[in-house]
């Protein structure tokens, strides 16, 4: 299978683009006081990777039939892909500080019908995987070309209605439908296999039929290869296992379920941007 080839710059300009969505999602967490650090952070890369370089969208045309959609299934991660949709042109960047304020477009978790770019009203774990199944099935029936993508969290995953949903994808062949597991193995009562087992993931999905492939969820062209490889994928849904780390990149957040739920203090919040910013001028000075 010829798999499409990825410029340096391309690729150091996601990892620019990844920063400032990660700034933003301090910024607004710090704001609002209020919010998910933990999961925003590692979702970052797999959502610059579809917004930024692979999906089909246009802010302009918001309601392109032929757009793809993006399904935020793990909905208290919203503020990555509001940050992602006002890096993109959705709305004015500067609405990202009023997230989860009174009349705000920008609400604790995902509402299509309040925030330009939103495909789906989120948060209620393990609904996602269902919806996107029926928005790929209706696809299929318009004889549409786009494509769904459905982004879940590894706690998830402990919901049934994920597994009924899996089961049906693989029953109508929807290829144009691709699942991203978050699997940062933390979830907001601890480690993932503490809670409730769901090793081994791989084998999982594909024992229910999925075309599966496990990467680094942090690495661009690992990312950018396996969205392409599940384009490729015919008769067959396909997920795609991130294997990442939550909070990725602040350092006192990193692997710590503390901040699943929990918003940075002051203290924290200058410490995470003072952190961004040596990633970001690194990146700057770099070929």
């Amino acid at each position: 299978m010829d798999l499409i080839s990825y410029t340096d710059k391309q690729i150091h300009s996601l990892k620019i683009k990844a920063v400032q969505i990660r700034k933003h999602i301090i910024e607004m967490l710090y704001q609002a006081q209020s919010g998910h650090p933990g999961g925003s952070l590692s979702a970052v890369e797999a959502i610059v990777s579809l917004y930024f370089h692979h999906m089909n969208h246009s802010p302009t045309a918001p309601q392109d039939p032929n757009r793809d959609r993006f399904i935020l299934s793990k909905g208290h991660a919203a503020p990555t892909l509001y940050a992602a949709l006002a890096e993109c042109g959705y709305f004015e960047v500067n609405e990202l500080t009023r997230l989860r304020k009174i009349n705000c477009m920008l609400q604790g978790h995902p509402v299509c019908f309040r925030t330009p770019g939103v495909e789906a009203s989120t948060g209620s774990l393990g609904q996602g995987l269902s919806f996107g199944i029926g928005v790929a099935l209706a696809g299929k029936l318009d004889q549409r070309s786009h494509r769904v993508y459905v982004l879940l969290g590894d706690g998830e995953t402990n919901e049934g209605q994920v597994w009924e949903a899996a089961s049906s994808a693989t029953h109508y062949h929807l290829d144009n439908l691709t699942g991203l597991l978050d699997r940062n193995f933390l979830q907001i009562d601890g480690k993932t296999e503490d809670v409730l087992r769901i090793e081994s993931v791989r084998e999982r999905w594909h024992a229910f039929g999925w075309y599966v492939i496990e990467i680094d969820g942090h690495s661009f062209p690992q990312i950018l290869d396996a969205l392409d490889r599940a384009q490729q994928r015919k008769n067959q849904p396909t997920m795609i296992i991130l294997n990442t780390v939550k909070g990725k990149d602040i350092s006192f957040m990193e692997n710590n379920v503390d901040f699943h739920g929990v918003p940075p203090n002051e203290l924290e919040y200058q410490r995470a941007l003072e952190e961004l910013d040596l990633i970001q001028r690194k990146l700057e000075v770099s070929p």
